[in-house]
């Protein structure tokens, strides 16, 4: 039985996907700042392609690290995805990201591919985080992932394959805010991945030049309750750690509940600054506090 990877406590503000196949990248990726790099063999690399972004792959998570790496493999599909496990499992990457993924079943799956590649049943197996809503299936099975939560790293959406599956011409409005029912979507892997009791990692937003459109994206990620994002460009990097790093401000108020109820044990409510807190306010203090 692989035994699994101990990652799970591992921040994940920011992930930032570079394609396997531009190995002159990886350095730049794992030096700008991001929490974790995912390295692309799927969407970012051609067919023709594949092979050399393995060997680069593998060869970059061979040498020493500065950042947990992630690698995105093809979907179960593509059949592809034995060959990209078996070219970088035996380097232990810190997580998997699998595409497309239909709930727990997809997990298992996955799981099992790794076992029958590695090189021994009892080496580590690395955490998976899916994308979790890429096709009309996998919008339902979402509940099932807290089944398999113990493998996981967290949970993602995506909000570009999903729209192509069901022949929509967009998943958003003209002002960029999600259409109704991506929004659902993108609400339901929120709840998915907190009732699984894993990171909420929201999907990408894909205008880079628009710095001030990614702060708002940011903000109202965090506001949701998202604890982290994928990013697509180095430059996104630090509007998205920022946005999912308390403020002084947060960090202060929720030490001061968490204060008042140590204070008081027996207390089910208190006041503070004239507000009215109970047991729901004392575990949003503890995740902000976490969240440090």
């Amino acid at each position: 039985m692989m035994k699994l990877k101990g990652v799970a406590s591992m921040k994940l503000r920011s992930l930032l996907f570079v394609p396997g196949d531009r190995p002159d990248r990886f350095a730049k990726a794992s030096a700008s700042g991001a929490d974790a790099i995912i390295i692309d063999l799927e969407d970012s690399v051609a067919v023709d392609r594949k092979v050399a972004a393995r060997e680069a792959t593998a060869e970059f998570l061979s040498g020493d690290r500065s950042v947990p790496v992630f690698v995105r493999v093809n979907p179960q599909d593509s059949h592809l995805t034995h060959d990209d496990l078996a070219s970088v499992l035996p380097y232990m990457p810190d997580g998997i990201v699998l595409p497309k993924a239909e709930g727990a079943r997809s997990v298992h799956w996955l799981r099992a591919e790794a076992a029958a590649v590695a090189d021994s049943q009892d080496g580590e197996a690395p955490l998976i985080l899916p994308i979790a809503t890429e096709t009309p299936g996998a919008v339902f099975d979402l509940g099932t992932l807290r089944e398999v939560s113990h493998y996981l790293a967290g949970v993602s959406w995506g909000a570009e394959d999903l729209p192509a599956a069901v022949g929509a011409a967009t998943a958003r409005e003209a002002d960029g805010r999600y259409t109704a029912p991506y929004e659902m979507v993108r609400s339901l892997t929120l709840f998915a991945a907190h009732a699984a009791g894993v990171a909420a990692i929201d999907t990408v937003f894909p205008n880079i030049s628009d710095e001030a459109g990614l702060s708002a994206y940011v903000s109202r990620a965090a506001r949701d309750g998202f604890t982290g994002m994928l990013a697509i460009h180095p430059s996104q990097v630090k509007s998205i750690n920022a946005g999912f790093t308390p403020s002084p401000e947060q960090i202060a108020h929720a030490q001061s509940i968490v204060d008042a109820f140590a204070a008081n044990p027996g207390a089910g409510v208190l006041q503070i600054d004239g507000k009215m807190i109970d047991a729901p306010h004392l575990k949003a203090a503890l995740s902000i506090l976490a969240r440090v």
